[in-house]
């Protein structure tokens, strides 16, 4: 079980940094929805707004598709050159919607309380695709997220910080079933054009020119329960996601990247062909490199299916023939062969006794 945030030490304070490798598809794209089509309502297509990204525009709507950190920052060069609105990273962020995250966003509306949607969010923000760097703490009676790492972003930092701190007021604010309002946010950057949008939209009191990049709410939220917690899907989203990120650390960077697409895919676990698609490789390419790191693709698959499969076995009260399905089976006797193959048991022996 996640531990409940009440127990957290009032100065702890949890830090997320990028990969240091800024080319390696790692983020998601289900998040950059919301640009697009705020784009697209000043008449810019997608193809406009992914040129010379590396990234074709059809992408936007394969939900498996991922994007680098440096992809992600020339996609906001973008909107920022074609934009004829200064206000549109805020209001793209509006336009967020709890299904853009994943299962990231539902493992935060599933969670018992708003501190504990927190404390996932933001050891999991990778999942996310954050482009700047994040930390969270908590000083006596003030709640603070504080960004990090943001002085490369040049002239883009206003319009990449109103979105994100738009996308995360939209996100708690679903997550809590009423609008979120903290504080007060400081900001590390003279006011730009938008400024006289940010206090309504964010609906809170904003600073420029501040020291640091903060956003402080009153901590007392954290003990507030939420309206969508449910135990089994906030267990099964957190424990799967915490050991499958766990197991990435001594991986090469390309099995590393295939399980991190793999972990956030939407309709089924992809096809190799698929996968090197989304790595703009060959398939013959990416069969030679998983041989060069000492794994096969199927190998890969079959270590997210099992791990998967164990997590719905031992969380869940879905029956045999349902987890077969979601974990890529049509067929319930050739899930039952695959499974005794992959950990010599049957799928009894980790259903919990009911």
């Amino acid at each position: 079980m996640r531990k409940s945030f009440a127990y957290l030490a009032p100065a702890r304070r949890i830090t997320i940094r990028e990969t240091s490798d800024l080319d390696r598809p790692l983020h998601s794209m289900l998040g950059l929805n919301a640009v697009v089509d705020a784009m697209a309502g000043q008449g810019v297509g997608a193809e406009a707004l992914f040129a010379g990204t590396g990234i074709a525009s059809q992408a936007i709507s394969d939900p498996e598709a991922r994007i680098s950190h440096r992809q992600k920052i020339a996609l906001f060069g973008n909107v920022q050159q074609l934009s004829n609105d200064p206000a549109v990273g805020l209001l793209a962020g509006q336009r967020q919607r709890l299904s853009d995250f994943g299962v990231y966003g539902y493992a935060l509306l599933s969670s018992a309380t708003f501190g504990e949607a927190i404390d996932f969010g933001i050891k999991h923000v990778r999942l996310a695709g954050p482009v700047i760097e994040k930390s969270f703490r908590v000083e006596g009676k003030v709640a603070i997220f504080e960004g990090h790492g943001y002085t490369d972003l040049g002239p883009l930092l206003p319009l990449v910080t109103e979105f994100w701190f738009s996308s995360m007021q939209m996100l708690i604010s679903r997550v809590l079933e009423r609008p979120f309002e903290a504080l007060r946010l400081q900001l590390p950057y003279p006011a730009p054009a938008s400024a006289a949008h940010y206090e309504a939209i964010l609906r809170c009191p904003v600073s420029f020119d501040a020291p640091a990049m903060q956003w402080q709410f009153d901590a007392r939220l954290l003990d507030l329960p939420l309206p969508n917690a449910n135990p089994i899907t906030a267990e099964v989203s957190s424990t799967f996601c915490s050991r499958m990120l766990e197991a990435y650390v001594d991986e090469s960077p390309l099995v590393l990247t295939i399980k991190e697409i793999c972990l956030n895919a939407v309709g089924g676990l992809p096809r190799a062909e698929q996968m090197a698609e989304r790595l703009h490789l060959s398939t013959r390419t990416l069969h030679r490199r998983l041989f060069e790191a000492g794994t096969s693709y199927q190998n890969i698959i079959d270590g997210v299916r099992k791990r998967l499969a164990i997590e719905f076995l031992e969380r869940t009260e879905l029956s045999v023939g349902e987890i077969a399905e979601r974990t890529g089976f049509s067929d319930v006797s050739n899930f039952r062969k695959a499974f005794r193959k992959w950990t010599n048991q049957p799928t009894t022996y980790y259903r919990r006794p009911g």
